[in-house]
């Protein structure tokens, strides 16, 4: 089993994938930036991170082994295990870990692990399609110099001013101001006449709508009663999920059976697979669906693992 292409698929979609008894692989998302001595422009990325404090399984890794592999999840987290003892093992043997497209893993003098990320990927798909690329320095005070040494080197011709009679100006003055003021009575005039009828007709259609409420009046004896329907929205991008059902129709049936037991459940649609999606309920933030998985896993199914998806 390739472990290291099934974490490789998760960080483009989460931002946190626990290796169950080793460590969490984080992303977080750096700016687009440029760099000043070579003037090389960087995309936006993910910058690739490992932390070994966090070892508790949330059931993400395992999961999507499992689907991909067509196995129960205990399988998958038996392999995992295996492959993470393997993996520790060569570690205290000296040797560095090369996980394809994530990077090298090594133990350092104190026995912790040291992560160094791979920079050949980015795990950031708003900036699919983009590399950094480097442009040319612009000379913006040679060009300045250019020009101040033309000016100071060019002659300055003066033209001696030509006065002309301009008594024509000033009948052209009053006729602008005659036809200004018969322009304006005149729009004046177009106004009043729109207005007078816009009120016109809205006043006919109030009319017809009035008849014509009068007559549905009559026509309606028995009306029907006033229905009330109250819906419950539910949002967050952090989802507890059930389980995935090949035919919708199973799916149907674990929401009821999941709201029968008085859970929030819904179906969130089919995920790459094909495979219809059952969650217990949905929440805004990370914490608040960590306290709810950590009981449903206590009190009613062990295998509930957590989604991270933003739904459209």
């Amino acid at each position: 089993m390739q472990l290291e292409t099934y974490i490789s698929d998760l960080l483009y979609r989460y931002d946190c994938v626990t290796v169950p008894e080793f460590g969490a692989f984080l992303t977080h998302r750096v700016s687009a930036k440029i760099h000043e001595s070579t003037h090389t422009f960087y995309p936006p990325k993910k910058a690739l991170s490992f932390n070994e404090q966090l070892q508790q399984n949330d059931g993400l890794l395992a999961n999507y082994i499992a689907e991909v592999e067509k196995i129960p999840y205990s399988t998958a987290l038996n392999k995992i295990s295996k492959q993470i003892k393997s993996i520790k093992s060569y570690l205290v043997e000296g040797e560095t870990i090369q996980l394809k497209n994530i990077g090298e893993l090594v133990l350092n003098a104190d026995g912790k692990i040291q992560f160094d990320p791979s920079s050949h990927i980015n795990y950031l798909t708003d900036a699919f399609g983009l590399s950094h690329f480097t442009s040319s320095d612009i000379t913006r005070e040679v060009y300045k110099e250019t020009v101040e040494t033309i000016e100071e080197t060019a002659p300055i011709a003066l033209t001696p001013e030509k006065r002309s009679n301009r008594n024509w100006l000033k009948y052209a003055a009053a006729a602008v101001v005659l036809i200004g003021l018969g322009g304006f009575g005149a729009a004046t005039y177009y106004n009043n006449t729109i207005e007078n009828h816009n009120q016109l007709a809205q006043e006919q259609a109030n009319e017809q709508l009035d008849a014509k409420v009068q007559e549905a009046t009559f026509i309606i004896s028995n009306p029907l009663p006033a229905a009330t329907l109250s819906l419950e929205k539910q949002s967050g991008n952090y989802h507890i999920v059930a389980g995935a059902f090949r035919v919708e129709a199973n799916s149907d049936k674990k929401v009821k059976q999941l709201r029968e037991k008085g859970f929030k459940a819904r179906k969130i649609g089919a995920n790459r697979y094909g495979l219809h999606e059952v969650v217990y309920a949905s929440f805004e933030t990370r914490s608040e669906a960590q306290r709810e998985l950590f009981k449903i896993r206590r009190e009613h199914n062990r295998d509930a693992w957590l989604l991270i998806k933003r739904l459209k």
